[in-house]
């Protein structure tokens, strides 16, 4: 195996896994530790990866801020996906938040198209806009509109949903970090009431593409384990399975 080769398998187990052991991969390519040791610092030199005591972790990129429209029509096939778990989770005669992220707009046309029995309450404008012609009982949250003009946050949004308890909430995120416990968001603006809801809802699930396993956000919200469970939308890694239950998230891929 060429150089390049094997140090293209070892970014795509980081991608999967977050992590790497030098001595794990020795034993996989049949190569001394040191030459792993060089690898991952070529790595490290190109801005691929941390090295770290007896390894090396994936670096966490940085999502910068994008409004939905440039949004929602990425990953399609993946947010459907997310969308068809979440729906199958939704028990009729209960209270639902959606929250703002793409993935919850394909929620909403479900919810509609089936004319679910469910209150759904939701600061975000194409979720409320895809449920306005169903039967669906809504509850739109007003308030400042965020930085993509996606939906609502801020003072009068918060103060509008501090008084309601939830069933259910789809919560999006920007980036989970599963070895710091971490959920984050943009900005502290939508992070706030990001955590509120997180905080009045008796089951919450964070509507998670499995790229943002490897991203974050500038604003933690809330921990791994302050949710119900995690919708991907496609499969993950037996090890971040196990990461994520040892947190006692549930995992839905």
């Amino acid at each position: 195996m060429f150089v390049e080769e094997r140090q293209t398998h070892i970014l795509n187990e980081l991608q999967q896994n977050g992590k790497v052991r030098v001595k794990d991969l020795s034993e996989k390519f049949q190569v001394t530790e040191d030459l792993i040791r060089k690898d991952l610092h070529t790595l490290e030199e190109a801005g691929k990866l941390k090295r770290i005591y007896g390894g090396a972790i994936l670096i966490k990129q940085n999502v910068h801020r994008e409004v939905a429209a440039q949004r929602k029509n990425i990953n399609m096939e993946s947010k459907k996906k997310i969308a068809q778990k979440a729906y199958s989770l939704i028990q009729p005669g209960t209270i639902i938040f959606l929250d703002i992220s793409t993935s919850n707009i394909q929620l909403a046309q479900l919810i509609a198209k089936n004319n679910l029995p469910v209150t759904v309450v939701s600061n975000m404008i194409e979720v409320i806009s895809a449920l306005a012609h169903s039967n669906v009982n809504v509850i739109a949250i007003g308030g400042e509109l965020d930085f993509g003009r996606d939906g609502m946050i801020g003072t009068l949004a918060y103060e509008m949903l501090k008084s309601f308890r939830f069933d259910q909430a789809f919560v999006g995120v920007v980036g989970v970090n599963l070895d710091d416990n971490e959920v984050t968001t943009y900005m502290a603006n939508e992070g706030l009431t990001k955590q509120l809801i997180v905080k009045n809802s008796k089951e919450v699930y964070m509507m998670c593409e499995v790229e943002k396993l490897n991203e974050e956000g500038n604003y933690k919200f809330a921990t791994v384990e302050d949710f119900t469970g995690c919708i991907c939308g496609k499969p993950i890694s037996e090890q971040r399975k196990k990461q994520f239950h040892e947190l006692n998230v549930e995992v839905f891929d």
